[in-house]
């Protein structure tokens, strides 16, 4: 179990990390950019899988993918709480679903790099949090309303 605060302090960690991440696929400009970093990156390591041109559609989705996350991670930074937290982690087993998919079906290993992080969030946000109340009230027969009547 970790503290209520820990957990907090996971959820703004992943807020940052979506925030360095994604903000670059916000614009078509900022996002060609980042694709021909990949492409370069995934050339340099000769890991055999190009990393494509994107079409003006395909575009298109990056960039709202882009906006959305960073929109959904300045929330985090801003009004971060475990519901939050729980809400991001299955939107990241989501997230790494697809990133699986995908490299199952031929793109860029470089993928996997954002999967491993995908995942330890979703797990780190998952780990149950200790109510220090809750475990005292457990421990106090007359606290909890079973004590004798």
């Amino acid at each position: 179990m970790i503290s209520v605060n820990r957990n907090l302090q996971i959820v703004r960690a992943s807020a940052v990390y979506d925030l360095v991440v994604t903000a670059g696929f916000m614009t078509p400009w900022t996002a060609l950019l980042v694709f021909e970093g990949f492409a370069a990156l995934s050339a340099a390591l000769a890991l055999g899988r190009a990393v494509p041109t994107l079409d003006i559609t395909a575009m298109l989705f990056a960039n709202l993918l882009g906006s959305i996350v960073v929109v959904w991670s300045i929330w985090r930074l801003v009004q971060p709480s475990r519901s939050v937290g729980l809400y991001d982690a299955l939107a990241r087993v989501l997230f790494a679903a697809w990133q699986l998919f995908a490299v199952a079906h031929g793109a860029s290993f470089l993928i996997l790099g954002f999967t491993v992080f995908e995942v330890a969030f979703a797990i780190a946000q998952l780990l149950p949090t200790h109510n220090p109340r809750a475990v005292q009230t457990q421990a106090s027969p007359e606290g909890s309303g079973l004590g004798a009547r």
